[in-house]
């Protein structure tokens, strides 16, 4: 049996007649850039997140760089981000003027360590960028109080997060503004790049509108000098079909997770993911720990099971941050989950049968094994 990771054949079959009549539908009436389709799109996904407004944008990482201009960040300004996230969040501080500064992530969730941010707040401290990773939302509560305090901005980072819930609440209204990919492996993925700034705020809403088509209100009245990221009318067809479509498609993903948990729950040495009491998980990505990850995968790709591994350097221990510093001991959690976290397949046509057969192939790699186990809190044993 061959399984992948992600299977977007299999996406794509299930929905080809309305995915293939949106493409035409584009064609043929030449909406290539803006157009209904977009507008569409962005007044659907505005409502699905229960927010007021949505900008579609040509990448999340350009999401988060529009965003980051938009609540004026400028060359100096500090903004916190967790450790474990993939560079885009990072790279959007740097790329908007800010500087960059890294707090670990919480052993538990992957997410950032609500309890180590305030000691990261300076005179120069501008905002936090929570990311809601694997598709489980971020702690926000505390992270709002926390900014609150300090007169900050909040952006969640929620590439991987569409239609995941804090405490009732979806992600794109948790914060200030709110950034979405649409690569084509997230769970509602276009085919090719796009992106989505999410809020509530009219002004940040037009801000980016505007920055993200040349600083422009309409043809040729350019208020300020801007970029050229859009979203366009074919990503916008697909995404607006796809999106009719979310809500099954995670209510499986929820299922095969689920099912994963009762059948590998009482292996030793695996540790599962964590859904919090406060959060609706959304499983972009399945990822179990174990100490031995590199042997479990290669033995897993024996068998024909595809997996990833996700965040093998933390941001902090890349090259590209050589210069503020850091060393690995100032991120223990994250440096041990880039060690430990090996993602197994996780899309909604995944069958039971492919759990199955998955889970038992695990079972068997690890039959015996307990050296270097991590028990249920996430700790390396003997």
């Amino acid at each position: 049996m061959s399984i992948p990771l992600v299977d977007l054949k299999a996406q794509y079959q299930s929905i080809k007649p309305e995915i293939d009549n949106a493409i035409q539908g584009i064609l043929d009436n030449t909406a290539f850039i803006g157009g209904q389709a977009v507008k569409d799109f962005e007044s659907n996904f505005a409502r699905f997140c229960t927010a007021s407004y949505c900008v579609g944008v040509a990448s999340g990482t350009d999401a988060l760089f529009l965003a980051l201009k938009a609540l004026n960040i400028e060359q100096g300004d500090e903004v916190i981000v967790p450790a474990t996230s993939f560079i885009a969040t990072s790279e959007a501080v740097t790329a908007a003027g800010g500087r960059v500064v890294f707090v670990d992530v919480d052993e538990r969730n992957f997410n950032i360590d609500v309890s180590e941010i305030e000691a990261k707040v300076t005179g120069k401290t501008r905002a936090i960028i929570p990311v809601h990773l694997y598709g489980q939302p971020a702690d926000m509560d505390p992270i709002n109080k926390i900014a609150q305090r300090h007169n900050l901005k909040v952006i969640e980072d929620s590439a991987q997060a569409h239609g995941a819930e804090y405490k009732g609440r979806r992600t794109g209204t948790l914060g200030d503004v709110a950034c979405f990919s649409f690569y084509p492996g997230k769970n509602l993925g276009a085919y090719g790049d796009a992106g989505a700034v999410v809020t509530n705020d009219e002004e940040i809403a037009e801000e980016v509108r505007m920055m993200a088509n040349h600083g422009r209100l309409k043809k040729y009245d350019h208020l300020f000098e801007g970029v050229s990221s859009r979203l366009d009318g074919l990503q916008a067809a697909i995404l607006d079909v796809k999106l009719r479509h979310l809500e099954e498609w995670t209510a499986a993903r929820h299922e095969i997770a689920a099912n994963y948990n009762n059948l590998l729950s009482d292996l030793q040495g695996v540790v599962l993911p964590k859904e919090e009491l406060y959060a609706r998980h959304v499983y972009h990505l399945y990822g179990i720990r174990v100490a031995n990850r590199d042997a479990l995968r290669e033995c897993l790709k024996e068998k024909g099971i595809s997996t990833g591994i996700h965040y093998p350097t933390p941001l902090p221990s890349l090259k590209a941050y050589d210069y503020l510093g850091y060393k690995p001991a100032d991120f223990p959690v994250s440096e041990r989950l880039a060690k430990e976290v090996l993602s197994l397949p996780m899309y909604p046509e995944l069958t039971g049968e492919q759990v199955e057969f998955i889970s038992n192939a695990i079972r068997e790699a690890t039959a015996g094994v307990d050296k270097l186990a991590i028990d249920s809190n996430g700790r390396e044993g003997s």
